[in-house]
């Protein structure tokens, strides 16, 4: 757990220097992750400021700088993690809504909001809903990033989110069987009974740090050759 004994500042990011060496190996679409200044005000001792909304905006300050370096350096899409405001929705809408818009002020570029339900190799049982996600429809953020798969989320959640693309978990991270494409591709047929298809854009559920590689490889294969298939439904194929 972080100590809070000062002001935040901002720092030099590791994840410039990561970003600048990724940008500078691939012309493709490239994405960087930060975590969310009401996660991190969650997570950290506190003992400065004594007023847990006025910590998340001093931690925004120092997002909003490291989300515009990695802008500048060349991130095409940045990403906030924030799963401490599923955990923690009424002090979410209190105060950490603020604190992600002031994260993201300023900010030109397109950025991404995801929630989860914390590591599945952590936590085994899930609910099938979240407990704060239609509220981001009036943040800054253009992107939200959900875990669907372990959760069997239920999708109708989406069509709370009208102006937002959606970036759908179709793959679960609690079982080492790898999907096959076929269902990964019903994953995300589902969402599209809520979501038109452009705004729509399929992902892991969350981090895939505890998957042994090549389980993490395969997962990832199936989860293109689904969207493949989709795709070519879509296009008439």
């Amino acid at each position: 757990m972080p100590r809070v004994v000062g002001p935040i500042r901002r720092r030099h990011p590791v994840e410039l220097r990561d970003l600048k060496l990724l940008r500078a190996n691939t012309a493709r679409a490239v994405k960087a992750t930060v975590p969310g200044p009401f996660t991190m005000g969650k997570q950290a001792q506190d003992d400065y400021y004594k007023d847990e909304a006025a910590l998340a905006l001093d931690y925004a300050a120092a997002v909003n700088a490291e989300i515009k370096d990695l802008f500048a350096a060349g991130a095409d899409v940045v990403q906030i993690d924030e799963p401490w405001m599923q955990q923690h929705p009424d002090k979410a809408r209190e105060y950490g809504l603020k604190a992600l818009d002031r994260a993201l002020d300023g900010v030109a570029g397109t950025v991404a909001v995801h929630l989860c339900f914390g590591y599945a190799a952590v936590v085994h049982n899930k609910p099938s809903g979240y407990s704060f996600l239609p509220e981001l429809e009036g943040s800054r953020a253009q992107q939200i990033s959900i875990e669907a798969a372990q959760p069997r989320l239920d999708l109708e959640v989406l069509k709370e989110l009208p102006s937002k693309t959606i970036i759908l978990g179709v793959i679960d991270l609690s079982d080492m069987t790898v999907e096959t494409p076929q269902a990964v591709a019903e994953r995300i047929r589902r969402a599209l009974a809520y979501v038109p298809a452009n705004r729509v854009v399929v992902a892991p559920d969350c981090g895939m740090k505890y998957l042994p590689r090549a389980v993490a490889f395969g997962k990832m294969q199936a989860m293109a050759e689904g969207a493949a298939l989709v795709r070519r439904e879509l296009n008439g194929a």
